[in-house]
């Protein structure tokens, strides 16, 4: 069987006999109801375990005895791919229908870790509209307020803009992540407006066994941003489910925690793949170009395909990776390490923004081996310690050698969307 997988802006294709083949993981085929826009307000119009928004903004108003308050809503910068241009006009249309005028409203960009925005980003992550209409910046780390701490020690520093507003949105998009198990949802708090000290204290928990994509209930830092964005009071979330081609096809709106897991419930059916058995070769891609540009982008498709392959088996990973890491500091962590060990033990003494991918990645490597097939320097690659291999085909033939005639394999060639979970 040839299969072919996205790299840069081509494909890298592979031939596998069939009686190898477990399975192609791909996104579940379901019949989504509603699209972009249309999915934006009918969640709006059926919120879950909540008001519509135009009376819980108005309940807030009565509660606080004021007809004018600020309204914060969170927004995902321009490293996210959300189409927030298509979920906020018809939010902000909505709280203008309930009687808020403009100047109530801002706009905030959740940088997290990473840089600030051009104005033309800006305009293009919010859209024309709501750019020219209400207030649109970026977060601050540098001006935040210190609102409490979470049981785990984690301070909730946040953005001025968002801590004292009378009425914080969160908006975003749900998909699987390797270590807060799931995005969405208050995440949008933490990390999204708080201080880099703040996003180090809850993430350092990502060496413990509960934080991996698809764990929510006994996820510990799940657990830790909502209980942030409880301390923080956040009022109402819209978020969206994205398909493999980055388009919303689902949206759900209302109750911090329940509209949310109703959500990660809808994620679950599109792309949690239950799988009989792992397979000693595991062929993932990212599916190409933008998405695998560097290896930090590519190791969100690493990690998830770490739940498909044996222990001690053979994980080909797929990434053009033609702007080389990605982030220096995760670059700096692979050169400094004498093993890939070293980077899980430095990880656990101190937790570094950047370094914590690095450590992911030594983490899949304690289980399986790597064969990278990049743009990657080969000596670089080496140094990494992973395998440098010039073609898919190349590295599946060197694998099948090694395990021999019968040896099991799943490709996953959309990586980064589809989890597979071992039964």
């Amino acid at each position: 069987m040839k299969l072919s997988f996205g790299y840069g802006k081509g494909e890298q294709t592979v031939e596998i006999p069939e009686k190898n083949l477990l399975g192609v993981l791909v996104a579940n085929e379901l019949e989504h109801e509603r699209r972009g826009a249309d999915a934006v307000r009918y969640a709006l119009a059926h919120p879950i375990s909540a008001p519509l928004l135009g009376e819980s903004v108005r309940e807030k108003k009565a509660a606080l005895g004021k007809d004018r308050i600020k309204i914060a809503i969170i927004a995902s910068d321009i490293s996210r791919p959300v189409p927030s241009y298509e979920i906020l006009p018809s939010v902000i249309e909505t709280l203008l229908d309930s009687g808020c005028a403009p100047e109530e409203i801002t706009v905030v960009f959740a940088l997290g870790s990473h840089r600030g925005h051009t104005e033309e980003e800006k305009r293009h992550l919010a859209g024309d509209w709501v750019f020219e209409t209400v207030r649109c910046e970026d977060s601050n780390p540098d001006d935040c307020v210190h609102m409490g701490d979470t049981s785990s020690g984690t301070p909730v520093d946040i953005t001025r803009t968002v801590a004292e507003a009378d009425y914080i949105i969160c908006t975003g998009n749900i998909e699987f992540h390797y270590f807060a198990g799931y995005s969405g949802g208050y995440k949008a708090i933490m990390p999204g407006v708080s201080t880099p000290a703040a996003i180090q204290a809850n993430h350092r928990m990502m060496v413990r066994n509960e934080a991996h994509a698809g764990n929510i209930d006994t996820n510990p830092i799940r657990q830790d941003i909502e209980e942030g964005g409880r301390i923080c009071g956040a009022d109402y979330m819209i978020n969206v489910v994205l398909d493999e081609h980055k388009h919303i096809v689902y949206a759900v709106a209302g109750d911090m925690i329940k509209a949310h897991r109703a959500g990660c419930a809808y994620l679950d059916k599109m792309y949690r793949k239950p799988l009989s058995r792992q397979a000693d070769i595991v062929l993932v891609s990212q599916g190409g170009a933008p998405k695998d540009a560097n290896l930090y982008q590519v190791q969100k498709a690493l990690d998830n395909s770490k739940h498909a392959v044996k222990d001690g088996g053979r994980i080909i990973l797929i990434g053009a990776c033609n702007e080389g890491f990605g982030s220096k500091v995760f670059e700096e962590w692979f050169k400094e390490a004498p093993t890939a060990e070293s980077m899980i033990k430095r990880i656990n003494e101190h937790f570094v923004l950047g370094g914590h991918k690095a450590a992911a990645v030594a983490m899949v490597m304690q289980k399986a081996d790597i064969d990278l097939v990049s743009e990657m320097d080969v000596e670089t690659v080496k140094s990494i310690f992973m395998t440098p291999r010039k073609s898919v085909q190349e590295a599946f033939d060197a694998a099948m050698e090694k395990y021999g005639p019968d040896a099991t394999v799943i490709a996953m060639p959309f990586g980064g969307a589809t989890l597979p979970i071992p039964e």
